[in-house]
């Protein structure tokens, strides 16, 4: 596999990108997790940054990646509405792991947000659109600028919803590399992994739980739901950070 050119990759429409990356791609298909992140490191740009949401599996990527690169910022976006467990197993992690944690929220405040636009989460998919603009999109590119990042790391798996079933482990998004090493992993796969390395699931995970964003947009499994329809209330599964 060749060394790839950033800028150059970014000048081609996005077929031509993907299509650009497919031998890439169909080489890392063939290594595992850690031998993904070994590449990735060797071979693209830095700065080098891993996003977690520190959501029931966060565990799994927050560890391997940062075995192997230690003092790699973590970027969390902070919507002011995790659930308070959210923000221990945070804190939890941070310490455990001795993460690099770089927090980043919305230049409004989210009192602020509900006084100029109500609850923006109860206005439908325009409105949750909306919601993820300002606290996910916007402060996740002002993470990337200001830390000059040009690799990001994250955990996405195919397994996890429909729409990220057919996600490469290489691809461009938002104008930087983005290495998805776990994104062939089951949850076999991933409950191996926390037990061999003493780590656990968040904690909400034992309340019937399969994915934690906010308060307001999360709600438990029950028999017959598929796990992408307990976040925004069905309506979609990404925050907006994983799009586009």
């Amino acid at each position: 596999m060749s060394r790839l050119d950033l800028n150059a990759l970014n000048e081609l429409p996005k077929v031509e990108r993907i299509l650009a990356l497919a031998e890439t791609n169909a080489q890392l298909e063939k290594l595992d997790a850690e031998g993904r992140v070994a590449w990735a490191l060797e071979n693209l740009p830095g700065e080098y940054v891993l996003s977690s949401s520190f959501g029931i599996q966060a565990a799994v990527s927050l560890h391997l990646v940062n075995q192997i690169r230690p003092d790699i910022p973590v970027i969390l976006t902070d919507t002011g509405y995790l659930f308070p467990e959210t923000y221990r197993f945070i804190d939890e992690l941070t310490d455990k792991l001795k993460l690099n944690l770089k927090v980043y929220r919305a230049k409004e405040s989210a009192a602020w947000q509900e006084a100029r636009y109500g609850k923006l989460w109860e206005q439908g998919v325009d409105g949750i659109e909306k919601y993820n603009e300002i606290n996910k999109v916007e402060p996740m590119n002002r993470a990337l600028k200001e830390l000059n990042a040009q690799t990001w790391f994250a955990g996405l798996r195919r397994e996890q919803s429909g729409s990220r079933a057919n996600l490469p482990v290489l691809a461009i998004q938002r104008g930087v590399f983005k290495v998805l090493p776990i994104i062939d992993w089951d949850n076999r796969t991933i409950y191996q992994y926390l037990q061999k390395h003493g780590l656990k699931y968040h904690p909400l995970w034992d309340e019937g739980y399969l994915s934690v964003g906010d308060t307001h947009t999360t709600r438990k499994w029950e028999p017959g739901m598929a796990e992408e329809e307990t976040r925004f209330f069905g309506l979609k599964r990404e925050c907006g950070l994983h799009e586009g």
